[in-house]
C-alpha cells in the first residue's frame, strides 16, 4: 500500500552550494526526533542535520523528546513552543497514523505547520544476526501454524504503523493481528536494542534505521516491504513481495513546526529544503540513509499529508482502530 507519491531522480546540481538562509529569527537551529536515540526519528533527523549543514550559519542541534510515539512533542508543539521559529520536529507516516487514530490526543494535522520531507522510507523484517529464521519464508511458515508462538516487538502500541507492519505479516498467512505476540517498545531504538537482547524475536522496523546495523554485522534484514528492490546498502535484500507475499508498507519521513509560527521563518525553512533538494549532497545523504528520494515542502507537503491522512483514515476504519 502506497501512501506516498515518490518523486523522480534528485536534480543535478552539482554547481550549486547550498545557500545560507538568514532569517533572524532562525538563530538556533533544532531538529527535535521525538523518541530515543537510535530509531527512525533519529534517522529523519540526521538527515536534515546533514542535508542541511550549510543551511543557517551553523549546525543543527538534534534533541530527543521521547513519549507516546511522538505524541509528547506533538503535544508540546501546541501548546508552549508553537512559535518557535528554530525548531524543526521528526515525523512519519506512522505519525500521521496516530494523529487519525487520536493517539496525539485533540490536536490534528491542521494544528502544525508542515515544513519539508527527508525522504521516503519502508518496513524492514529483521532478526538477530544469529537468529535461526535465514528467510521471511520460515519466519511465514510459523506465523501461520501459530502466531503466538513468535514474538514480535516494534516501537508503537497496538494499532501504530510498526504493529500494521506485524499485522500485515499474520494477516498474510491467513491468522488473524490479535493472535500475535506483539510486544510495544518507545521508540525503535529501544525495540532494537531488545531483539539484539533476545526479548524479541522479529523486529518489524524501517529500512533506513539498518545501514549502521548492517555494517556492524548484528541484525539481518528478511525483507523489506518496498514495491521493488532498493539501490544502495540494500540492494541484495529482497522484498517480501518477491518472496511471494503480498506486503508492502511505505513510509514518508518528514518535518512539522509550530503552527503559530511566522510566515518568514516557515519559509526560510521551507526554501531551505527547497534548495537542498537542488543539490547532489541531498541525495547522498538519502541514498546512504537507506531512503529514495521524496523531496517535498511547503504547500505540496501539506497536500500530501491531507491525501495521506484521508487514506490512513480508511485503513485505520478498516482495521477497527477507529469506530464509526
Amino acid at each position: 500500500m502506497i501512501m506516498t507519491r515518490l518523486s523522480g531522480a534528485a536534480l543535478l546540481a552539482a554547481s550549486l552550494t547550498l545557500p545560507t538562509f538568514a532569517a533572524a529569527e532562525v538563530s538556533s537551529p533544532e531538529c527535535v526526533a521525538p523518541a530515543n536515540p537510535g530509531g527512525g526519528f533519529d534517522l529523519t533527523c540526521r538527515v536534515a542535520q546533514t542535508g542541511l549543514a550549510d543551511a543557517f550559519g551553523g549546525p543543527i542541534q538534534v534533541t530527543f523528546m521521547p513519549g507516546g510515539i511522538g505524541a509528547v512533542a506533538y503535544n508540546l508543539f501546541n501548546t508552549t513552543r508553537t512559535d518557535d521559529p528554530n525548531a524543526i520536529v521528526a515525523f512519519s507516516t506512522g505519525s500521521l497514523l496516530n494523529i487519525a487514530t487520536g493517539k496525539y490526543g485533540e490536536f490534528d494535522e491542521n494544528d502544525v505547520r508542515w515544513v519539508g520531507t527527508a525522504g521516503a522510507d519502508f518496513g524492514a523484517v529483521v532478526v538477530k544476526a544469529d537468529s535461526p529464521y535465514t528467510s521471511l519464508e520460515q519466519l511465514m511458515n510459523d506465523l501461520g501454524n501459530d502466531p503466538s508462538s513468535v514474538v514480535v516487538g516494534a516501537g508503537g502500541s497496538v494499532g501504530s504503523q510498526d504493529w500494521m507492519k506485524a499485522a500485515l505479516l499474520v494477516r498474510e498467512t491467513g491468522g488473524s493481528p490479535m493472535d500475535m505476540r506483539y510486544v510495544a517498545f518507545d521508540g525503535g531504538g529501544d525495540a532494537i536494542a531488545a531483539l539484539l537482547g533476545g526479548s524479541i524475536a522479529v523486529y518489524t522496523g524501517d529500512v533506513g534505521e539498518m545501514a549502521s546495523h548492517m555494517e556492524a554485522g548484528d541484525m539481518r534484514v528478511l525483507a523489506v516491504m518496498s514495491d521493488e528492490r532498493l539501490g544502495g546498502p540494500f540492494a541484495e535484500i529482497p522484498t517480501a513481495k518477491e518472496q511471494g507475499f503480498d506486503v508492502e508498507w511505505t513510509i514518508m519521513r518528514g518535518f512539522y513546526m509550530g503552527k503559530d509560527v511566522s510566515d518568514a521563518d516557515y519559509n526560510t525553512w521551507v526554501d531551505a529544503f527547497n534548495a537542498a533538494y537542488a543539490t547532489p549532497e541531498w541525495e547522498q545523504v538519502q541514498t546512504e540513509k537507506g531512503l529514495l528520494p521524496l523531496n517535498l515542502a511547503g504547500d505540496e507537503l501539506k497536500a500530501q499529508v491531507d491525501e495521506n491522512m484521508a487514506t490512513l483514515r480508511e485503513i485505520a476504519t478498516e482495521a477497527g482502530l477507529i469506530q464509526q
